[in-house]
């Protein structure tokens, strides 16, 4: 019976770990509203609690985004419009207003610098 047990428990994590293999992609973003420091860390932050985003990493220097995702769960609408959500411009897609307005002084356009 114990034997049965761990076999049907192994088979079914082995099938678990088959169906969550997805497609794997990265992607760079531009972010040509980022500013700061604070702006690298809250989009780093904010996209590391995205389903289907394995690794998010700012460059400040060169205002990109490299994101790791998992296509079959996100695609790139969603990631910036996630990115949008936060207050910042992600490719193409504006920034939300509100969360604009809502950022750090220094992470606004032309705002004091840290």
């Amino acid at each position: 019976m114990k034997k049965i047990i761990i076999f049907t428990v192994s088979a079914l994590l082995l099938g678990v770990m088959a169906c969550s293999k997805g497609e794997a992609k990265q992607a760079d973003i531009a972010l040509s509203t980022i500013q700061c420091g604070m702006c690298e860390s809250t989009i780093e932050r904010g996209m590391s609690k995205i389903k289907g985003i394995t690794n998010f990493d700012v460059d400040l220097k060169t205002k990109t985004g490299r994101v790791n995702f998992d296509a079959a769960v996100i695609d790139m609408a969603a990631i910036e419009k996630a990115i949008s959500d936060l207050g910042y411009q992600a490719n193409n897609t504006i920034a939300d207003p509100v969360a604009y307005e809502g950022l750090a002084p220094c992470c606004k356009i032309g705002g004091m610098s840290h």
